[in-house]
């Protein structure tokens, strides 16, 4: 190589250069239950305009009413088709059912899953493998015509709800299989204090990511806490 050709070589990409996305609106299906509405108050608290989903509209905008900040309450379909982004927080017993409902909806969306399939027993939680490998890659390939991106999976539902909480002290691993998804995924988290995206890898990753929230209950039980992840020299 020359020195010509070293000169002309583009420079690395900064992986903290990270797009705007405070234009974006925010789908949230399963925003009435805890972790759903936490997430929803949180983004709409950073200035983000957001709606939530339910199989009830009246049951949504309920919900919405309660947080405020100017979050919406629609059905599941309206809040798909409205959204730019839209996370998956249902429980995991309905999200395929719930995904296959809303496909054309999510037609071309970026869908965010951030659902852990759990199971429970006399010794506490443990994870679930899907068939597909992970709640994320279920969406793929559930919504062929939409972009999935896993996120949002290890963060406390009482710590997002609670007014008196200024920041959230974690780190939200994001995994997809595009960079500019992955990015605007990365991004959003960033919007709420305290909170940093990163990067953990493609989708077929995810399982491991979502099957830690059984390890983060156990640490939460043992130790009287709301628990969250840092990267350390990230």
């Amino acid at each position: 190589m020359t020195s010509t050709d070293s000169a002309q070589k583009p420079a690395a990409k900064d992986p903290w250069d990270l797009p705007d996305v405070s234009d974006l609106v925010v789908g949230v299906l399963g925003g009435t239950g805890d972790q759903g509405r936490g997430l929803a108050y949180r983004l709409a608290r950073a200035g983000q305009r957001v709606i939530i989903g339910s199989r009830a509209a009246e049951r949504a905008q309920t919900a919405a009413d309660e947080l405020g900040l100017g979050v919406e309450g629609a059905a599941n379909a309206d809040c798909a088709s409205r959204s730019d982004v839209v996370i998956v927080a249902v429980p995991w017993d309905g999200h395929a059912k719930t995904l296959e409902s809303l496909r054309e909806e999510l037609s071309g969306k970026l869908v965010v899953d951030c659902v852990n399939p759990l199971g429970f027993d006399k010794k506490g939680a443990y994870g679930l493998k899907p068939e597909e490998g992970s709640a994320a890659e279920q969406a793929a390939a559930l919504l062929p015509d939409s972009r999935v991106a896993a996120a949002f999976h290890h963060l406390s539902a009482v710590l997002l709800l609670d007014p008196e909480t200024a920041e959230i002290d974690t780190d939200v691993m994001v995994l997809g299989e595009e960079r500019a998804d992955v990015e605007i995924v990365q991004a959003l988290a960033g919007r709420i204090p305290g909170m940093r995206g990163v990067f953990a890898g493609r989708l077929r990753n995810a399982h491991q990511v979502e099957s830690l929230v059984a390890n983060l209950i156990s640490v939460n039980r043992r130790y009287k806490a709301h628990a969250g992840l840092r990267i350390t020299d990230v």
